[in-house]
């Protein structure tokens, strides 16, 4: 495969975007509500381009995550990293599949995800928060068929 035909800058590109969505300060009361935009920016490039990106933009876009939310370093960048792995190990099989079907994968790698930051809040003594922790997940599962019509204009297929 032609290293050219990947689409590198429009995956650098959208995961920056995602990262500066991830963080804008939003009020408490939608807050909770915030589709994990890295996450889903990071599972869209490892269906369409696991080569591109692949676990390596999970784990900067996660280790961004960690230094601007003051995590502990290495919580979302673990995360990040293992929903890409996920991602990329079942890519051949999800690539073509109808659109409800990769939104019930995304809901799976959003609860990944948050599982294993919920863990490691727990493990160093974090506040593990209530139900609306868990919220953004439903969110995120919903906006998933926007953001991959969304990404996917900014590339050709292949």
């Amino acid at each position: 495969m032609n290293r050219d035909s990947e689409p590198r800058g429009s995956m650098a590109l959208t995961a920056l975007v995602a990262v500066a969505l991830q963080l804008i300060p939003l009020p408490a009361l939608i807050a909770p509500a915030r589709p994990a935009f890295v996450v889903l920016a990071v599972v869209y490039w490892s269906l369409v381009a696991p080569r591109a990106g692949g676990i390596a933009l999970g784990f900067f876009s996660g280790l961004a995550i960690d230094v601007f939310r003051g995590a502990v370093l290495g919580q979302f960048s673990l995360a990040t990293s293992l929903v890409a792995y996920l991602t990329i190990r079942q890519h051949l099989m999800l690539r073509n599949k109808p659109i409800f079907e990769q939104t019930l994968f995304v809901a799976l790698m959003l609860l990944v995800w948050e599982a294993v930051a919920w863990a490691i809040d727990g493990w160093t003594g974090q506040s593990a928060a209530g139900w609306t922790r868990w919220l953004h997940i439903l969110t995120g599962a919903l906006t998933w068929p926007v953001i991959a019509v969304l990404l996917g204009r900014t590339h050709t297929p292949r």
